[in-house]
């Protein structure tokens, strides 16, 4: 493994050993015996605001040893038309790693390809690999190790974003049943879906049965980065999935919901539900941490 650029490039057991790091880490956090970032500089480069993906890599690089250093777009040449691949061949020569957070999954393909760095993609458009593995973290945490093979796991709102599309390729290549709420104008088109397992991947207009006996029910804003121009056509096609006390009542016995924050009460998920599952989301939250650690330091290992 020399970059995490997505969940679909990984296998199921390069997923497992970053679970496995990340549960030990977090364990040691604090008395680390090893440092593998030791003496080592990595770009945060930011095109995208954030605060719980720049605060828990600047903390996660600096805990393994290393200096982040934050780079956002408005401030470096990209910002001014330099093309990805100069930048790349710029602070290929100088950095030891980047974590880029675009728009474009090709920016951070090309960044990776060009500067030959350990590249981790913190999110863009196609792809948020680190959120599923920091949720995968706390599904075994709060479930047991291993916990989400015998799970139904429902996502429920956009069906065709960042989260929903990397939860597909974790149920693909972990094994588990993952379930798509969302309206039929909000899927993957077809060419994506031929790629998934469909028998592990169930896509339904239905929200009551996207949530029907799952242990875990995922949600997330309507609006990315990018589409407040869309807010309000969304927001019409959207209230019918909001994740609420009358949705859940068809979940599983003993479940947990997920958001990846930042959470818009009242739209995607209501003021009740967000506190009455605060515990969960903000350990959720917490776990970026100790999963991107354990990115890192995979990284910083096969160099």
């Amino acid at each position: 493994m020399k970059n995490l650029l997505s969940i679909e490039e990984l296998t199921a057991q390069q997923i497992r050993d970053l679970l496995a790091l990340g549960h030990k880490l977090k364990a040691e956090r604090g008395r680390h015996a090893e440092l593998p970032l030791q003496g080592q500089t990595w770009a945060l480069i930011f095109s995208k605001s954030s605060t719980r993906t720049r605060v828990s890599f600047e903390v996660g690089i600096s805990e393994l040893g290393g200096r982040p250093m934050f780079l956002s777009t408005r401030d470096i040449q990209l910002g001014r038309g330099e093309p990805i691949s100069d930048t790349a061949r710029v602070l290929g020569r100088m950095i030891h790693g980047a974590v880029i957070r675009t728009y474009e999954q090709q920016e951070v393909v090309d960044f990776a390809n060009y500067s030959e760095l350990p590249t981790i993609n913190a999110l863009t458009d196609a792809e948020h690999p680190c959120q599923i593995l920091a949720d995968l973290l706390t599904i075994e945490e709060l479930y047991g190790v291993g916990s989400w093979k015998d799970m139904k796991i429902a996502f429920v709102g956009d069906g065709d974003n960042n989260m929903a599309r990397s939860w597909m390729w974790a149920a693909k290549h972990l094994g588990f049943t993952l379930a798509i709420g969302a309206p039929a104008q909000y899927m993957p088109d077809e060419a994506f879906r031929r790629h998934l397992d469909t028998d592990r991947v169930i896509f339904s207009t239905d929200p009551v049965e996207a949530a029907r006996n799952a242990t875990v029910i995922n949600t997330d804003t309507w609006i990315s980065m990018g589409q407040e121009s869309e807010k309000g056509t969304k927001e019409q096609h959207f209230l019918p999935y909001q994740v609420n006390r009358e949705l859940l009542a068809h979940a599983a016995s003993g479940h947990s919901v997920f958001h990846c924050l930042p959470a818009y009460r009242g739209m995607e998920i209501t003021e009740e539900i967000l506190e009455q599952f605060a515990p969960v989301i903000f350990t959720e939250a917490e776990n970026r941490l100790h999963a991107q650690k354990a990115v890192l330091a995979t990284l910083a290992n096969n160099r």
